[in-house]
């Protein structure tokens, strides 16, 4: 199965990335995952199941260790374990 998460890390500051935010994304970026695109707003990566629910568990579990007080996420399957594309864009 192949998944795409979506997140954000609380509070913001718009003049310095916080170390939440910075935690978090060393984490997706070093996760081996596809597609990594991070961002002052948000932040998306995609791969197999197994290394993004790692990633996820090891982003929630550093950035609020370093100061994150809301980690919004969302997980989406972008493709059955049986390699069908779904109609969320067919990856």
């Amino acid at each position: 199965m192949r998944l795409r998460v979506e997140f954000t890390t609380e509070p913001f500051d718009l003049d310095e990335a916080p170390a939440h935010a910075l935690v978090a994304r060393e984490v997706i970026e070093t996760a081996g995952l596809d597609a990594v695109d991070v961002g002052p707003f948000g932040n998306t990566a995609e791969g197999g199941a197994d290394r993004v629910l790692t990633a996820v568990d090891a982003l929630l579990r550093k950035a609020l260790e370093v100061g994150a007080t809301r980690v919004s996420l969302q997980v989406n399957v972008i493709d059955g374990a049986n390699g069908d594309a779904t109609a969320e864009g067919g990856r």
